[in-house]
């Protein structure tokens, strides 16, 4: 998981709007797609490096760096096709966007509107819409869930069964019989597969702490501090502290929290949710998260190699001028 962008509503110094690219395997996902994220992915080398673009409201912040992505992609003469997905009113917005920024396109490009709960099929996993709440609006969080996979092969036993090393080890594990010897007398029980959640913009709400239990990754928006619970609820955005409740009762592994407000530098917030959830990250515009199959181990994050810190402990990035460059604190 590459955090493009962490920021919520506007941006800041140290913070792009929201933006998260997801890989897995030869798939590229784009999660929300802010202001000014086709320049961060071009940062990153990731540049049009994705099929898929998931919207999960309407709010600017979310979309509205997708109309001038699609006119860069059009004017670098893009021929891989590109499908966007989100609520209803997506097909809406598209078109007036079209009509008004990108125009005609050389490369196919799908809208499709989901239904809550409803789920787009890829090899070995699906993307399912959650439905969140954030006011009045349809507003999505995606849950990433891989199917479970086959247990392990235990090669010994196949042959003391009489089943010869070679192709028919192969057979066994793809599910078939051989010589008599059925996959489920040499497979263990299956084995999971990885759970990645995305909240989007929501107060905390049971159909995401369900979609959320035992998650490899949680990602929920921590827009404010607890002392702004009734502004948090107002503008049905959760604090750092509820998102941490959320993730303690779903069970989930880690706590990733993003749509970090430009009052805060992320520190305060992530000390807020690690106090009632301690496996909570704050990850900065850059940072990644890597997570392994659930036997390799716990996911991680791994801070951008592109940051380093100053005399004081603040960060900035290695690439921006040394004096005068406005920095903010790195939790």
């Amino acid at each position: 998981m590459f955090f493009v962008g962490t920021g919520g509503s506007v941006p800041a110094s140290g913070r792009g709007l929201p933006a998260i690219l997801v890989r897995r395997g030869g798939d590229r996902l784009l999660f929300d797609c802010g202001e000014g994220t086709q320049r961060q992915l071009m940062r990153l080398g990731m540049f049009g490096d994705f099929d898929s673009v998931f919207i999960t409201h309407f709010h600017a912040d979310h979309w509205l760096g997708l109309p001038g992505m699609l006119k860069s992609f059009a004017l670098r003469d893009r021929e891989q096709p590109l499908t966007v997905y989100g609520p209803s009113g997506l097909r809406e917005l598209m078109e007036a966007m079209r009509v008004v920024v990108y125009g005609r396109l050389p490369f196919e490009l799908s809208v499709i509107e989901l239904e809550p709960a409803g789920p787009v099929r890829r090899d070995g996993y699906e993307i399912v819409a959650v439905p969140v709440d954030h006011g009045d609006r349809p507003a999505f969080g995606y849950a990433l869930v891989e199917a479970q996979r086959p247990g392990e092969f235990d090669p010994l036993l196949a042959e003391q069964l009489g089943v010869a090393p070679g192709p028919d080890f192969g057979l066994l594990q793809r599910g078939e019989t051989v010589a008599g010897v059925a996959p489920e007398q040499v497979m263990g029980p299956p084995r999971e597969g990885r759970k990645v959640v995305l909240s989007g913009d929501t107060v905390p709400c049971e159909a995401l702490r369900i979609a959320a239990h035992q998650a490899d990754v949680l990602v929920h928006e921590a827009t404010f501090a607890a002392e702004e619970a009734k502004r948090a609820q107002e503008t049905s955005h959760s604090t750092a502290a509820q998102a941490a409740e959320l993730a303690r009762h779903a069970q989930a592994r880690l706590l990733a929290i993003t749509h970090i407000s430009s009052r805060y530098s992320g520190r305060e917030l992530r000390d807020e949710a690690r106090a009632v959830f301690a496996d909570t990250e704050a990850p900065r515009d850059f940072d990644t998260i890597e997570v392994p199959l659930p036997e390799r181990g716990p996911a991680r994050l791994v801070p951008w190699s592109g940051r380093r810190t100053g005399a004081h402990g603040s960060e900035r990035s290695a690439t921006s001028p040394a004096a005068g460059a406005e920095t903010v604190p790195s939790p």
